[in-house]
């Protein structure tokens, strides 16, 4: 580490203040520590810590501006985390938590550093070995299941949200928020909305955690999920939610549509989104006869993101990221078709 970045010049940590805080209130951490970040941007900051006595952890603070707490709420992550490192699903150790956001300008968290990889696109899926892909997908599915079976009363968390409801409330939250966001040509986005909200699953509520999917994990070079990440938009409600925005991540060559984010999944080796569906009903005992609801509900809510963000980039509020705003709106107008289409599949247009 250079001499800047020990007086405390690294962008988001005030590094004696953090220092001095980890010496006082985490004391399993070994001090003085060395910082790098190791991913930033609009999301969630993330930090490698390495004590003075080597163990290397990793630090999470929100952005550093611009953001709606709720959306990078560290005690969220800090909870599911604590709640569910002594259980059956894979979560990086939780060390210590700072409420106090006069030491840093944010709440944040320290956990245990996990070394493997994150397959986040076509790229990581073609490094991973081929045996060790097709380990991957089935351990996607399995653990995806092993989440849903955790009993949140059992494990402490059943206070951090209501259990009914879920899909309603995610619905009338994008539809107020895409409309909001001065988006152009919502009548199928609007129509969409519709048609999902007059035909809600009744599921009964367990753990949810809002954005599961492989780039959110971390893998052994075997395929085996060592952790997942991500928890800050991890609540109660319908876990069927989970398992329709995997599949529409889940990406094969000659698809009719595009996923909703990149991954791995195109690599010779994964599984189709069948076959993933298909593993994680068998492991999890669920009725999954209305996953194409809920993949409609993932490219709807996903097409509302789209939206919203490139209203932002053609109102000229976002920096020029090298992305297009016409490859955005192509993208918007695809997830809303391939929306309709799966919502049309269960005859409810």
């Amino acid at each position: 580490m250079s001499g800047a970045e020990d007086a405390g010049e690294i962008a988001g940590l005030d590094v004696p203040a953090v220092t001095a805080w980890l010496a006082a209130d985490a004391p399993a951490v070994a001090t003085p520590v060395e910082f790098a970040l190791v991913s930033g941007g609009r999301s969630n900051l993330t930090y490698r810590m390495t004590g003075a006595d080597g163990t290397v952890y990793a630090l999470r603070r929100p952005p550093t501006g611009g953001v709606l707490s709720t959306a990078h709420d560290m005690s969220r992550e800090w909870r599911f985390i604590s709640a569910l490192h002594p259980t059956a699903v894979p979560v990086p150790e939780p060390v210590a938590y700072c409420a106090d956001t006069a030491v840093t300008g944010a709440s944040f968290y320290v956990m245990g550093f996990v070394d493997g990889r994150v397959l986040a696109d076509a790229d990581a899926g073609n490094a991973l070995p081929y045996a060790a892909r097709v380990t991957a997908a089935e351990q996607v599915a399995d653990v995806l299941a092993a989440l849903h079976a955790v009993d949140p009363d059992a494990v402490g968390i059943g206070d951090i949200g209501r259990r009914t409801g879920y899909v309603e409330r995610q619905l009338r939250r994008w539809h107020k928020q895409v409309h909001a966001s001065g988006a152009p040509d919502l009548d199928l986005l609007d129509r969409v909305h519709d048609l999902l909200a007059e035909s809600v699953p009744d599921v009964a509520g367990g753990i949810v955690h809002g954005d599961y999917r492989p780039g959110n994990m971390s893998f052994a070079p075997d395929g085996r999920i060592l952790a997942i990440f991500d928890w800050e938009l991890a609540t109660l409600g319908d876990p069927m939610a989970d398992v329709g925005w995997l599949v529409s991540t889940w990406e094969r060559p000659g698809d009719a549509h595009p996923p909703t984010t990149p991954g791995p999944s195109s690599a010779d080796g994964f599984p189709d989104a069948d076959a993933l569906a298909a593993r994680y009903a068998a492991a999890s005992g669920r009725d999954i006869s209305d996953l194409p609801y809920y993949v409609a509900f993932s490219r709807w809510r996903s097409a509302c993101i789209g939206a919203g963000v490139y209203a932002r980039y053609k109102a000229g509020v976002m920096g020029d990221d090298g992305y297009a705003a016409e490859a955005r709106a192509d993208g918007v107008e695809r997830q809303s078709r391939a929306a309709y289409e799966a919502i049309s599949a269960l005859g409810r247009t």
